[in-house]
């Protein structure tokens, strides 16, 4: 076979487009498809599509505490100083925590303030509960038809815990990308080899196999191969009909003995031979029989640097993530450092903390010294066409040690919608790298973070009953001289949900004032309550004739879940929540949510993928199939 030669001596970053654009042509640069895996095998794996809560957890009111399940009414007035005597079981049925409340009880006294009275049966309360006090109401944790888990999400211990809380056994995830190592070079022996002058210790491939598989590959080792075209053609061969890569370590150069390239070419197509950057500079990266091959310099330091920049990317877009990104500091060089001008070089750094200023000191720069990579802090790249950098200059170094993720979240506080995390799901599809998080405290509590710069943005639809506008009034108060930006999101419908068959007959909401009828409000501030207030004035209902009306909680999906356990017969909320806990609806009014922002938080780089999902034919899709919603005005500025 004749002697190689490099193709070119191109950028990393030309590099890398060209094998993009080669993958991308073969249908290689996508997610790979999902398959089902059982719970306690899915740690580590990306979700392929969203998780849904099945079941509410909990999906029963369960005791918070030890003690006694009593009925709340009965404890009244009940003191150290004059406690209340009740019979059990008639009144009292002791709990442990977790157990379920008996039907027709509604709390639990701590079994600190009982005591047992002498015949055995009852009880003496030293302190009065309130309804629901020391109890864990059905759907505290989770409610059904909650999003527990978006797409393209690594899976953690704790997510594992909430599938399986919420009745899933399984999770869809992306498939695992399969990566063959294949070492070559007629001087390898295997680790534990009697050695002779000539011997190298074959270990890139442990390496290489160790870093995809970190990266959530399956990673196979072949076995090395001496330097026999027909040999490494056929086991390349071979290793693609079952890989989604291969990787050939060593033979990339242009030596004699140096195969890959000649055989990648035979085979498939070759884009790229030659990366001006040291380590790493003789890689080989192209497309063969449909499938992705590499070929990665045999020195060690090369091996890894190169495989780090380049199959990383590739291993996290298979899995529809971006790959991890490493902290980076600020630090000055303790000397003087000259680099070859055509070419980036990524300089192994140790870093320290001098008085009040980090520090960074090159280490060895030898491709084939892997200890340099094992001793190093962090890597400094230096960068092609410079000569250097002088004692003392600042740098940036990408750090090695203290590991941690990068985040970039967009905070969203305020009013709960559904939709909301419909837009995080389909965000975090779009941008993997990008989460969107929400806060429900209302649509109040979300304008005073919004004025504190405590959020993004807020979800906000207050309705101004001397107007009949929504919000307009309010972030003009809230924000006062605040640029700020009315977003259009959704318009949906309000109105009272009510048990499935709807039991009790409930239609107005003058039913609401009877005395059979349980309500369960949303907080103070909370929008749903400023137009359940609005609309008991317009009907002269005074909210001291409601049942329940104190008792609130913070999202239309965990007011539904206490009708939909029975803990009350009526709330007001929104089509979609009814719709998710199968229960019956009647609608009261339309309104508008908008989503409020100031104007330099619009205009930011952050916020641009979330205006385009929100402004997609995709997600008002995916909202109308919800119901009960319209999206007339989605991603409209409206003032």
């Amino acid at each position: 076979m004749s002697r190689n030669i490099y193709l070119e001596d191109i950028s990393l970053e030309e590099a890398i487009d060209r094998w993009q654009r080669a993958l991308c042509a073969a249908g290689l640069d996508q997610p790979l498809p999902g398959e089902w895996v059982a719970l306690p095998q899915a740690l580590g794996r990306v979700t392929a599509e969203p998780v849904w809560a099945l079941t509410s957890a909990p999906h029963y009111h369960a005791a918070a505490m030890d003690g006694y399940a009593v009925r709340a009414a009965e404890t009244l007035g009940a003191l150290e100083t004059s406690p209340r005597r009740l019979a059990a079981p008639a009144q009292a049925i002791y709990v442990d925590t977790g157990n379920a409340i008996p039907a027709g009880f509604d709390a639990v006294v701590m079994i600190e303030q009982v005591h047992v009275l002498e015949d055995g049966v009852s009880i003496a309360i030293l302190a009065a509960v309130a309804p629901w006090q020391h109890v864990r109401p059905m759907g505290e944790d989770m409610v059904t038809g909650e999003l527990v888990l978006p797409a393209n999400h690594r899976l953690r211990p704790q997510d594992l815990g909430a599938a399986a809380g919420c009745g899933h056994t399984q999770v869809f995830v992306r498939r695992r990308p399969r990566v063959a190592i294949q070492p070559t070079g007629s001087e390898l022996v295997l680790p534990g080899s009697d050695l002779k002058p000539g011997d190298v210790i074959e270990y890139n491939s442990l390496v290489l196999a160790g870093m995809a598989t970190e990266w959530g590959a399956e990673a196979v080792r072949l076995p090395p191969l001496p330097d026999d075209v027909a040999q490494i053609k056929a086991s390349i061969l071979a290793a693609l009909a079952e890989h989604d890569l291969v990787v050939v370590n060593a033979g990339s150069a242009a030596g004699s003995h140096d195969f890959t390239a000649d055989i990648f070419r035979e085979i498939g197509s070759v884009q790229v031979h030659g990366i001006a950057m040291r380590p790493g500079h003789p890689v080989i990266l192209g497309v063969a029989q449909g499938k992705a091959v590499a070929g990665i310099p045999g020195y060690p330091a090369s091996a890894i640097v190169a495989f780090d920049l380049l199959i990383k990317p590739l291993l996290a877009r298979w899995q529809g993530q971006l790959p991890p990104q490493r902290p980076t500091l600020t630090a000055n060089l303790t000397r003087k450092v000259l680099s070859p001008m055509g070419e980036d070089e990524f300089m192994r750094v140790t870093v320290g903390k001098v008085a009040d200023r980090f520090v960074a000191t090159p280490m060895q720069r030898g491709a084939g010294v892997i200890m340099s990579l094992v001793k190093a802090d962090g890597i400094v790249r230096v960068p092609r066409f410079s000569e250097g950098y002088p004692p003392g200059a600042e740098v940036t170094v990408e750090l090695l040690r203290q590991r941690s993720e990068i985040e970039n979240t967009i905070v969203a506080i305020g009013s709960h919608d559904l939709t909301l995390d419909v837009l995080a799901d389909y965000l975090r599809r779009r941008h993997p790298h990008l989460t969107l998080s929400s806060s429900n405290v209302g649509s109040y509590g979300g304008l005073l973070a919004l004025a504190r710069g405590e959020a993004h943005l807020a979800g906000s639809h207050l309705l101004d009953e001397a107007t009949g506008e929504y919000n307009v009034s309010y972030v003009a108060e809230q924000l006062p001289g605040v640029p700020v930006v009315l977003l259009g999101f959704v318009q949906r419908t309000q109105g009272l949900i009510v048990p499935a068959g709807n039991p009790k007959g409930i239609r107005t909401l003058h039913d609401l004032a009877r005395p059979d009828v349980v309500f369960i409000n949303r907080q103070r501030g909370a929008g749903t309550r400023v137009l359940l207030d609005y609309r008991l004035k317009q009907a002269g209902i005074a909210p001291r004739q409601i049942q329940g009306y104190a008792r609130q909680e913070f999202t239309h999906l965990a007011v539904a879940a206490a009708v939909k356990s029975g803990a009350a017969d009526c709330t007001l909320g929104i089509l979609a929540a009814a719709r998710a806990l199968e229960l019956d609806f009647i609608p009261l009014a339309e309104e508008r949510y908008d989503l409020v922002m100031t104007q330099a938080t619009y205009e930011s780089t952050l916020l641009q993928p979330l205006l385009a999902v929100i402004r997609s034919d995709e997600l008002a899709a995916a909202v109308m199939r919800l119901g009960g919603y319209r999206t007339p005005d989605l991603g409209r500025v409206l003032g």
